[in-house]
């Protein structure tokens, strides 16, 4: 099938809308935000709002722009709430890793590939790690490679820093389990399988929040393992759905209690579903009564 959608100037995109029901009752103010806010952007915040059974997508009666706007919101100021904490855990992991294999296998454990499992993913780590070194600009990086000239590549506390997340991931996984990683994963209350699912978890929900998508009612891609003998307070509702954003909250709750234990997280998440009070919450995987229980206290 031929696409043949042409684009559309704004007033047209608000005329679409129009003719499948939404009701805009300011046109200037309609036209500010899709001068800002793509159509196809919004687009992603209409969805829950129409009959998307039916091919004209018809708008549920009485749905207004500001709706569609409330969303939008929403989903902006949860992405920067959870791309804050995930920025934290990312730290205090990088610090994990970086601490506990320097001590045992040396300052340039991770291009040595007998502590590998896999030796082309090993490969594949190593040229990103070649690859972010060689094009940092950090001040640490460039002041080691004027001043050192062996070894070649920077010691792992300057190299994992840089490394993007995604990469670390991998890289943890790929580890032969060995004590220093039993320690880093016990570091936070977990064992190593389910730590590094949520490294990959992470990982995937950061780069949405990076990247300004949608994610209150996305299915996610990379789905955590759940704990099933966490060493710290866990909910004690079960999680029905682990593809959505709730399952993640959990997650994030769960790691700041070790990483940041005066954290506020879980105060402000639920500031932020009080004054959007209208958000679907069963599509963001939330359980009934989730509040009250201890793990969000």
């Amino acid at each position: 099938m031929r696409y043949s959608k042409p684009a559309l100037q704004i007033p047209e995109q608000i005329r679409l809308l129009q003719s499948r029901g939404l009701l805009i009752d300011d046109f200037v103010k309609a036209e500010s935000y899709l001068s800002h806010i793509s159509y196809y952007r919004l687009r992603a915040y209409t969805y829950p709002f129409q009959d998307n059974t039916d091919s004209s997508h018809p708008f549920h009666p009485g749905v207004t722009f500001d709706d569609v706007l409330n969303v939008y919101r929403f989903d902006r100021k949860l992405r920067i709430l959870v791309f804050d904490a995930i920025e934290r855990i990312e730290i205090a992991l990088r610090t994990q890793i970086i601490y506990h294999c320097s001590l045992v296998h040396g300052s340039h454990f991770y291009q040595r590939g007998a502590l590998y499992r896999n030796r082309q993913n090993f490969i594949k780590d190593l040229k990103t790690a070649d690859k972010e070194a060689k094009r940092s600009t950090e001040v640490f990086i460039k002041h080691y490679k004027s001043k050192y000239s062996h070894p070649k590549r920077p010691p792992a506390w300057m190299v994992l820093e840089i490394l993007p997340f995604g990469t670390l991931s991998k890289l943890f996984e790929n580890l032969r389990i060995s004590p220093e990683k039993k320690t880093i994963a016990a570091h936070f209350g977990l064992n190593i399988f389910v730590l590094e699912s949520w490294m990959h978890t992470l990982n995937h929900v950061r780069n949405i929040c990076a990247h300004h998508s949608r994610l209150w009612n996305r299915t996610l891609t990379q789905i955590p393992k759940l704990p099933k003998n966490p060493s710290f307070t866990w909910v004690r509702h079960a999680i029905i759905f682990p593809d959505r954003i709730y399952a993640t909250l959990c997650c994030i709750q769960y790691l700041l209690n070790t990483v940041s234990p005066s954290h506020t997280f879980h105060i402000r998440l639920k500031g932020l579903l009080q004054e959007y009070a209208n958000t679907d919450l069963v599509s963001m995987g939330f359980p009934p009564d989730w509040d009250t229980e201890p793990f969000w206290k």
